[in-house]
């Protein structure tokens, strides 16, 4: 059977079509609200506030707090940065990065990696033994034999554990001290905006496989691009 050609769309219709769709002025405030907090943007938050009257769902001075956290992280030092954390909130330790199965912290390996990075090999091996080993969660230990393996190669940076020394690590590490914070506040830990822009461009490519229509392509800008036939 011959494939069933698509329908056009014109731009008007198109613009018609988004036109009726109404959405109230306060839900988008607090989708720009959610995300700024969630993002750290304290100043832009608290400024949105006042412009808009978007009252934020936890304490804005909460988030100068939980930036210097993450801030602490990715200056490596992970021992102030729990210290902060407890600060904070001490319930919010429960809450700290954890591995893949779960249970134990990034946070804590991320601990390891600077004492090895700062060439400080006999502390970094007695934290190693005597407090990261003994929780024995098989995923874990993996990581840990990765960590420790930092002192077995001359050429760390180009050895097959290298990345563990990359500061994309720590900014990992920080991102999910800072997802932890959030979830320790009862906040979400991602921001919704990125999501439903997600959420944009998979129902596009839906209607791509039924219709030719004028298209997002520049989530910067939102300019719709003229269908091409």
């Amino acid at each position: 059977m011959p494939a069933t050609s698509k329908k056009v769309i014109t731009r008007d219709e198109w613009e018609k079509k988004l036109n009726d769709v109404k959405i109230r002025k306060e839900d988008m405030n607090k989708l720009v609200m959610n995300f700024l907090v969630t993002e750290g943007y304290v100043d832009a938050a608290e400024k949105f506030r006042k412009e808009s009257g978007t009252e934020p769902e936890i304490d804005l001075a909460t988030i100068t707090d939980r930036m210097a956290v993450k801030k602490a992280v990715q200056d490596g030092h992970v021992v102030d940065a729990i210290e902060k954390v407890n600060d904070l909130n001490p319930e919010a330790s429960y809450y700290l990065p954890t591995d893949l199965n779960g249970k134990t912290g990034y946070a804590d390996q991320q601990r390891l990696i600077e004492l090895i990075r700062e060439g400080q090999v006999a502390q970094a091996l007695e934290f190693a033994q005597d407090e990261l080993a003994p929780r024995g969660e098989p995923s874990f230990l993996e990581e840990l034999e990765r960590t420790v393996a930092l002192l077995a190669f001359e050429d760390v940076k180009n050895s097959p554990v290298g990345d563990l020394l990359d500061l994309s690590h720590r900014s990992k590490v920080a991102s999910e001290v800072n997802a932890a914070i959030l979830t320790s506040q009862s906040h979400e830990k991602d921001p919704k905006l990125p999501s439903l822009l997600r959420m944009l461009l998979w129902a596009q490519n839906q209607l791509d496989e039924k219709a030719v229509y004028p298209r997002i392509t520049d989530l910067f800008t939102a300019a719709l691009e003229d269908p091409s036939v």
